[in-house]
């Protein structure tokens, strides 16, 4: 059993930068993706970034490359998300999620493991 728990949340201005982080207790298999959706109300949850434990190649969406980081730390079974430029539109449930078997990174319904999700809201 893998479980994944979110922190980082919170509300910032726009233009301004948070740092989210998902500590993942379990042992989740060496191969496993490692990735952050959002959830906006009344939208779909979309993909944010994604990153193998064990590769640092990380994979991101139109609407996070160039602005946002993803990155694993393998001794501290972690995985992070720092954002920058914040924007209104980026305001939604942040959602960690881990899969043994994903073959497509920003195919959400390849996660088997789900975060409870941190709320970030940027006021403009």
């Amino acid at each position: 059993q893998v479980t994944l728990v979110e922190s980082g949340g919170g509300l910032v201005q726009a233009g301004g930068s948070l740092s989210l982080s998902c500590v993942v207790s379990g042992r989740p298999f060496a191969d496993s993706a490692m990735g952050w959706f959002r959830q906006a109300p009344g939208k779909e949850r979309e993909f944010v970034a994604a990153i193998r434990w064990s590769s640092d190649s990380p994979w991101y969406s139109d609407v996070s490359r160039g602005r946002f980081t993803i990155a694993r730390d393998t001794t501290k079974n972690t995985v992070y998300l720092q954002m920058n430029r914040l924007n209104p539109d980026d305001t939604a449930v942040y959602y960690c999620a881990s899969g043994p078997a994903v073959a497509t990174m920003g195919k959400r319904e390849e996660y088997l493991y789900w975060g409870q999700g941190t709320q970030v809201t940027v006021s403009s």
